[in-house]
């Protein structure tokens, strides 16, 4: 049982000033697994304080300095890679594979990519005899989500220790343990106090206070598109910078020399990967119409390379990560259902087998009109809809009918067909067959899928204020 009832504020575990207290669930069994605090107005009050006191002195560290902490973090972090592993396998309910190859690598790395790209970034330019200068945009406040408790986290708070700026972090309520690990790692190799803070509560007390407090001067937010704009009113009030990485539906064109098994094995697979909690996944697949026989038959072969279960018995698809979230993706496949969809794999209720555990079957959608709701809003869980297209044109345009923008995909051989579908697709980051992720590399989205970028120099970047000094002797 883990029981975290205290909050880290200016390099110490302290007691909540409220007595509040919120159970956390395994997924996978539906036990309760711990106990955090749930965090109050005071208690952020003096993280923030805790933050603004430390502000001065860390966003004058050297760039060396900085670097030297941010390894010795990934060190460190690599240290803890078990507890990692085991924890985010409990409270997320991901199998074991998914919790070592994706959360704690994706974590990892963000930590040695911000030391790296820390390494070569400038702060000082020189430009027709004038100085411009990028400083520290003061104290950060972070709110991260459940679906990657390392990703999200980790990211944002490697880019923020690399610009030199304080943090306070609130993690999600359903996840929150990891970032107690992550806590534990930075208090061992010596990060100073006040630079990082952990207040755990609700979105409504810490998440709210958070996008409101005046001594809060940039909010980075990963979540969903009703809170996020929650987040820019309140921030408007003291005019505060923010960073939004939300939703998606992100398209996935099948073109006509793609072969057709690596490409339905690859849809499957991000309706697979995490249980289908991944806001960049590829939700809306396009195919040719003359492809739609062969690869409905190829993604119903494939799901059996994907199985259920329990996270700990090799199972590639887990549970989803709280009952909440398993009504919401059965009612979208209901919904699927009634709009005339044709519903090629699972279903409603519970795999055959799995009666404890917010397990759902993976399901896949043929015969959908882009107008569709389960074509339009994001599911996030393993549902997978699928169109098709007679031109790439066509493709093209209905890849980009969605209010979401953050990812694309292509799979294919043809180097220019590749290339302009790539290009015609309005998201943040496209990605072609089965090209590895580069951590050094912006992430973020167009249109409602968000404002700002992560990762590498350009996750840095968003800490940073630029201030220009005409004539500096």
């Amino acid at each position: 049982m883990r029981n975290y009832l205290k909050h880290y504020i200016n390099g110490e575990w302290v007691d909540s000033t409220g007595s509040e207290t919120e159970e956390v669930i395994n997924p996978a069994t539906e036990e309760v697994i711990g106990k955090i605090s749930l965090g109050t107005k005071e208690d952020l009050d003096k993280a923030v304080k805790a933050a603004r006191d430390a502000f001065p002195s860390f966003s004058q560290t050297t760039k060396e300095e900085r670097v030297e902490m941010l390894e010795n973090i990934a060190k460190e972090y690599e240290n803890r890679k078990e507890d990692i592993i085991e924890t985010i396998t409990d409270e997320l309910g991901s199998p074991l594979e998914i919790s070592e190859n994706i959360h704690f690598m994706m974590g990892y790395n963000h930590f040695s990519q911000a030391a790296e790209s820390l390494k070569n970034f400038s702060f000082i330019e020189e430009h027709d005899g004038h100085t411009r200068m990028k400083e520290s945009i003061g104290v950060s406040g972070l709110i991260t989500p459940w679906n990657f408790p390392t990703n999200q986290t980790s990211t944002k708070i490697a880019s923020a220790f690399a610009a030199g700026s304080p943090v306070v972090l609130k993690p999600a309520e359903l996840t929150p343990f990891a970032a107690v690990i992550l806590t534990e790692i930075f208090d061992k190799v010596g990060v100073p106090k006040g630079v990082f803070n952990l207040v755990n509560g609700s979105g409504s007390v810490i998440g709210d206070g958070i996008s409101s407090h005046p001594d809060i001067d940039f909010v980075s937010f990963t979540g969903s598109g009703a809170t996020g704009e929650k987040i820019m009113k309140n921030a408007s009030e003291t005019i505060k910078k923010v960073a939004l990485e939300l939703g998606g539906k992100s398209p996935l064109i099948v073109l006509e020399d793609a072969n057709v098994e690596e490409a339905a094995k690859a849809a499957v697979g991000h309706i697979a990967t995490n249980s289908g909690q991944v806001c960049s996944a590829a939700t809306r697949t396009l195919i040719p119409a003359s492809m739609k026989e062969e690869f409905e038959e190829a993604m119903k072969k494939s799901l059996s390379e994907f199985p259920v279960g329990d996270p700990r018995q090799g199972n590639h698809i887990g549970p989803l990560v709280s009952k909440k979230q398993w009504d919401t993706v059965q009612s979208y496949i209901e919904k699927g259902i009634e709009e005339g969809a044709t519903m090629i794999a699972g279903g409603t209720g519970k795999p055959e087998g799995l009666d404890k555990g917010y397990y759902t079957k993976p399901t896949i959608f043929t015969d959908v009109d882009n107008q569709m709701v389960i074509a339009q809003e994001e599911i996030f869980g393993p549902v997978m809809t699928v169109l098709t297209y007679d031109t790439l044109e066509e493709a093209i345009e209905t890849a980009n009918e969605t209010i979401y923008g953050l990812a694309g995909y292509v799979y294919g051989k043809d180097p220019a067909m590749l290339r302009k579908a790539a290009s015609g697709i309005r998201a943040g980051r496209v990605k072609v067959n089965d090209t590895e992720a580069d951590f050094s590399s912006p992430f973020g989205g167009f249109k409602q899928s968000g404002i700002g970028r992560e990762w590498g120099d350009y996750g840095i970047e968003e800490y940073l204020e630029v201030k220009t000094i005409l004539g500096y002797p």
